[in-house]
């Protein structure tokens, strides 16, 4: 299987970062509420207009309301990932995924399927959700697959090709307690400190190498072009970026330059991760990290109307393709098309290739609507058009 380039990329190519919100007739069964009149008349308008075929089969199986079995769950959350998947067709990405409808939730999903965790409770997230945090009491591995047959049954659905998004290892390690690794340091010896982080050391190249690897390698195996790894965590600790960037390293070992692999970090101070980021030059592909959620919303491609976009000029002199975020996605606001297109354009401008270029979301639209999802995802695919015309590219 010949691998992907950059150079074999259309310029400007387009790509959701991960997660949608999940429908309400997807997530009542599952909580065994009752689904409403309202629930399914959503699946029943999505489906139109999405031009789902499968609709009225969806409509007959929704119509049971409550007390699904199993096997009726699962078909559920495959329509779910069919819709997902549609509606970021219809808008025209140009890679895509199913809005993660079949994972819980972006770190509860793997960790449950690794063993050497237990889950010891709920905790809240940044947007005032709660996810189950747990606690590494054992070596880290894997007790079952984690996304590689949710892949295969994306790839039967889906007619764009797919990118897959991967937590990775270092947000494992930084969201998780860790009693295996401490478990035989003293409270006030004098080499603490040097002990503790040599205990969290070898809990991340643990976790790399022992889940996050062979996760990706056995994607890469099942067809899987697109990797992404997901590492919102990475600059949590400031005197741990060369940790993280290690975890990266192992977690794609020998697979460098045989899929084309993606960092997405969010939330961050980016400045942190120079100059230490250029050490992952051939074995990334593509740096994604988010823009617009710093940015103005005035029209313009002059830095002081993009001062968002700044970190660009760091990222100018490395090899790696920018993941240029130009939708906000913690509002409402649908960006014009004409604002893609002046973020796009201020991008070109300052690294110099639209080749080395792929838009997106800043980050995944799980906080969103379908309804602003679709408007936003749409604009940013007028705005990539408009882009493109003014870069004379076809």
């Amino acid at each position: 299987m010949k691998p992907v380039t950059h150079r074999s990329l259309t310029p400007l190519t387009t790509h959701e970062v991960g997660s949608m919100a999940k429908p309400s007739w997807r997530v009542k069964p599952f909580r065994n509420l009752a689904l409403t009149d309202a629930d399914i008349e959503k699946a029943e308008a999505w489906g139109r207009r999405l031009e789902i075929e499968e609709t009225a089969e969806l409509l007959e199986l929704l119509s049971k309301r409550r007390d699904f079995s199993k096997e009726e769950k699962d078909r559920i959350r495959r329509f779910s990932s069919l819709y997902g998947i549609r509606l970021q067709e219809k808008a025209g990405l140009d890679l895509v995924w199913d809005g993660e409808q079949q994972r819980v939730e972006m770190y509860e999903h793997p960790v449950k399927r690794m063993s050497g965790f237990r889950f010891r409770g709920h905790v809240r997230s940044f947007d005032n959700k709660y996810y189950r945090k747990a606690s590494c009491v054992g070596e880290p591995g894997l007790k079952e697959d984690l996304h590689t047959e949710e892949y295969k049954m994306m790839a039967g659905i889906a007619r764009n090709p797919l990118k897959v998004p991967v937590t990775g290892a270092y947000t494992i390690v930084d969201w998780s307690f860790d009693e295996n690794y401490v478990k035989d340091l003293t409270p006030g010896a004098a080499d603490i400190h040097e002990r503790r982080r040599k205990a969290r050391s070898q809990f991340l190249v643990d976790v790399s190498q022992e889940t996050i690897y062979p996760t990706l390698k056995s994607l890469h195996e099942a067809g899987a072009k697109y990797l992404q790894i997901d590492e919102p965590a990475a600059t949590t600790k400031r005197d741990e970026i060369p940790e993280f960037i290690g975890s990266v390293a192992e977690s794609i070992g020998d697979l460098a330059g045989k899929a084309f692999f993606t960092i997405h970090i969010c939330f961050s101070d980016y400045m942190l991760l120079f100059p230490h980021l250029k050490e992952l030059e051939g074995i990334l592909d593509e740096v994604h990290l988010e823009y617009a959620n710093r940015d103005s919303q005035e029209l313009g491609t002059t830095a002081d109307k993009r001062f968002g976009y700044e970190i660009l000029h760091d990222l100018k002199n490395t090899s790696f393709v920018v993941g240029l975020g130009v939708l906000h996605i913690h509002t409402d606001f649908i960006e014009p098309p004409e604002l893609v297109r002046d973020r796009i354009l201020y991008a070109v401008d300052v690294i110099g290739d639209p080749a080395r270029i792929m838009v997106s979301p800043d980050c995944g639209l799980r906080t969103r609507t379908w309804e602003v999802t679709y408007e936003k995802l749409r604009n940013m695919i007028e705005g990539v058009q408009l882009a493109r015309k003014v870069l004379g590219i076809s």
